[in-house]
């Protein structure tokens, strides 16, 4: 240790002197020590006997559920399924009724179909078949067609028209014509030619193979009468061999060939 300078103020105190020294405090013996709880902890710091374990009412008591033994844990137990009732048997009269509503249901539908097939056929239109080449090249063999039968029932054929007509020698037979004059007309046919009040008709729709050279007339068509043609006039049974058609021998008018389908054509 260095010495003190010689010129270092004498100021300190008794006091001073004495927080200065070293104070030498002799060890608390256990019987000195007041028995508190630190004491206690600290006890156990130092390796003395371990506290007694706290009760489980204590730990309770602050909310915390004390967990039992191992030995005693046990797995959840899962509520029993609970089983569907077996169903009821079905009477027999019940399924007969079911059964029987069902087939009513069904006679009903087919019955209703039936009556609106029926009217539809019998007042609005027909599905006819063309059959023969009677009306080449406008209609095919086996062109498929529907029939206005509503147009004359409200109006009159009109020259120009296809009609669907009974055969005026046999009415259980069906033709489909053109209409080429009505009631009061003057028709004559000159070398195949047709005229109509000794205007020519215009047949550009008839290919130079399908024209005839025939003579007749000239006639007048009758009241309530029309005469018809092919379109295949060197080909067909019409008015120039059958005669003139009363009008309640024409179905109706030929509204739309729908098959085949790329030759649909409404007319």
């Amino acid at each position: 240790m260095s010495p003190l300078p010689e010129e270092a103020p004498d100021s300190i105190t008794s006091l001073d002197a004495a927080a200065a020294s070293p104070l030498t405090v002799p060890p608390a013996t256990p019987e000195a020590l007041p028995a508190t709880d630190e004491s206690r902890v600290a006890a156990d710091a130092t390796g003395a006997e371990a506290p007694e374990p706290i009760a489980a009412e204590a730990v309770e008591s602050h909310g915390v559920e004390a967990a039992p033994p191992d030995h005693e844990a046990t797995a959840p137990v899962a509520p029993p399924l609970e089983t569907a009732a077996p169903p009821a048997p079905v009477d027999l009269r019940v399924r007969l009724q079911g059964w029987w509503d069902e087939f009513t249901a069904w006679v009903r539908v087919f019955a209703s179909a039936a009556v609106y097939a029926t009217l539809i056929v019998t007042f609005l239109f027909q599905v006819a078949r063309v059959d023969g080449q009677s009306m080449a090249p406008t209609l095919e063999d086996r062109d498929r067609l529907i029939v206005n039968k509503l147009a004359y029932r409200l109006g009159e054929p009109q020259r120009g028209d296809i009609v669907m007509l009974y055969y005026p020698l046999d009415p259980d037979k069906s033709y489909v014509k053109r209409v080429i004059a009505e009631e009061g007309d003057m028709v004559r046919v000159v070398d195949g030619q047709v005229f109509v009040n000794d205007v020519p008709l215009p047949d550009d729709q008839i290919p130079p193979e399908f024209r005839s050279h025939d003579e007749w007339g000239p006639q007048v068509v009758p009241e309530g009468y029309y005469f018809v043609m092919g379109d295949h006039r060197n080909n067909s049974s019409d008015s120039r061999h059958w005669g003139f058609v009363p009008k309640k021998y024409i179905i109706g008018r030929v509204q739309v060939r729908w098959w085949p389908i790329p030759a649909a054509t409404v007319f």
